[in-house]
């Protein structure tokens, strides 16, 4: 292993042996959305189906999570084992060795793009448990009666396909943006269209051993500022459950390797992408919640479980909630609004560092005690709108600050689940890399 490679190594990142598909592809076609989204829009896979047909695509690679309940799931899982074998017996595939990609992706909502770096993770250093200390971490709580089926999709898949997003906190940026200003010195991997409005995608090979070096002392030098008993590296942005079920594989895995095999095993490893939680075109949205067929009665009994006191305050729309809510004075806040009107709820001594944590508790105990049900919804006058309605309530959350995730996740170990979204659906990563993880 060469010194930058143990640099490295020791902040969980790897040099990877990047795929993907030979020219002469088309890549609109090869790249498809990440499985868990359009999981009620069984039209928009349909779609897709449509426009890929027998093409090499990621389609036949990836088991689109709105199909999870189907009849015989094995038989999906079959069938992309199947094709994975035919692409790479087909030799379908270029390979560039020991590098990361600078990635580049642009949308409509953002033309100005936003920038990441593919990377090999070591699994060893990830712990998707709440009380986790180790350098890789989710950020929300793991269902854990999510990893099992997902297993059965990746334990006999010979390739990995990521679209796992995970945040560094590099105010300084000084990892990925250094890359950003050398593109016309580095080799263009690709340059391509996405299908159903994904925007554009681009990326460049990072194998020369100085930007290697810059990668490795600028990671030491975030790390190094971290506290020792908590540091808190890499932060789980999207694809928790896919870098969880790959945890739990390997931990299969390793029990059968001797101490030599377990060193460098390509299961061992998960490739992701890495995103500077700085980065401009990296947007983050608060989801809100409505209640259903709850009094605010009810509700601010519950309220006041969770914090000394609170004040509220009547406000004449959704437009001054979220003005409200959004004033940074170190106050904890949260939009309301029901079938009377809306409020602002500025709380005194909650039990979470942030508005989300404290109406979890709130939400987890009616539905324990089966008092409402709850829907996670994207969208302030969506939410509004369905709170208006007689029996309902809706619970506006102030925006994600950037400037204390990371210290928010280190308080209180992990958010609650829903409590952001990076971007819209079409904004998120779409399957174009892939790696061996079987020998």
């Amino acid at each position: 292993m060469s010194n930058v490679a143990q640099h490295l190594a020791q902040y969980a990142l790897k040099c990877a042996d990047i795929m993907i598909p030979k020219p002469g592809t088309d890549l609109t076609k090869w790249a498809v959305v990440a499985c868990d989204q359009y999981t009620s829009e069984p039209e928009y896979w349909e779609q897709a189906a449509e426009y890929v047909k027998n093409d090499p695509s990621t389609l036949h690679l990836i088991y689109p999570e709105v199909y999870l309940e189907e009849a015989d799931p094995e038989k999906r899982i079959r069938s992309i084992n199947s094709a994975m074998q035919d692409y790479i017996k087909n030799g379908i595939f270029t390979t560039y060795p020991n590098c990361f990609f600078l990635v580049h992706r642009t949308t409509d909502n953002c033309p100005n793009g936003r920038w990441g770096l593919l990377v090999a993770l070591d699994l060893e250093h990830y712990d998707y448990a709440k009380d986790s200390r180790t350098l890789i971490r989710a950020t929300e709580g793991t269902i854990l009666s999510r990893i099992p089926p997902r297993k059965e999709i990746r334990r006999n898949a010979p390739l990995e396909l990521p679209h796992i997003m995970v945040l560094i906190n590099d105010e300084k940026r000084s990892i990925i943006e250094p890359l950003t200003k050398k593109t016309e010195q580095l080799k263009k991997a690709y340059d391509t269209e996405l299908m159903a409005g994904g925007g554009h995608l681009s990326a460049w090979v990072v194998d020369r051993q100085e930007d290697l070096e810059a990668i490795a002392l600028a990671v030491k030098a975030m790390h190094d500022a971290l506290d020792p008993s908590n540091p808190l590296l890499f932060a789980m942005g999207d694809g928790n459950h896919s870098l969880a079920t790959a945890k739990s594989c390997w931990m299969d895995i390793k029990q059968t390797l001797s101490e030599e095999e377990l060193k460098n095993h390509p299961a061992r490893y998960a490739l992701v992408e890495l995103e500077n939680i700085f980065d401009p075109g990296l947007e983050f949205e608060p989801i809100h919640r409505v209640l259903f067929n709850l009094s605010k009665e009810t509700f601010l009994q519950e309220i006041a479980k969770v914090c000394t006191s609170y004040v509220e305050k009547k406000v004449p729309s959704k437009e001054e909630v979220v003005a409200q809510i959004n004033v940074n004075d170190g106050l904890q806040k949260f939009g309301y609004c029901d079938a009377d009107g809306c409020s602002v709820f500025v709380l005194q001594q909650p039990k979470a560092s942030i508005a989300a944590g404290t109406l979890q508790l709130v939400i987890d105990s009616l539905l324990a005690h089966k008092l409402a049900t709850v829907d996670y919804i994207h969208g302030v006058d969506v939410t509004a709108n369905l709170g208006r309605k007689k029996g309902n309530i809706a619970l506006i959350l102030p925006d994600v600050s950037k400037a204390t995730f990371f210290d928010t996740i280190i308080k209180d170990n992990a958010l609650p689940r829903k409590t952001f979204s990076m971007g819209e659906a079409h904004e998120k990563r779409y399957y174009m890399e892939a790696r061996r993880i079987q020998n």
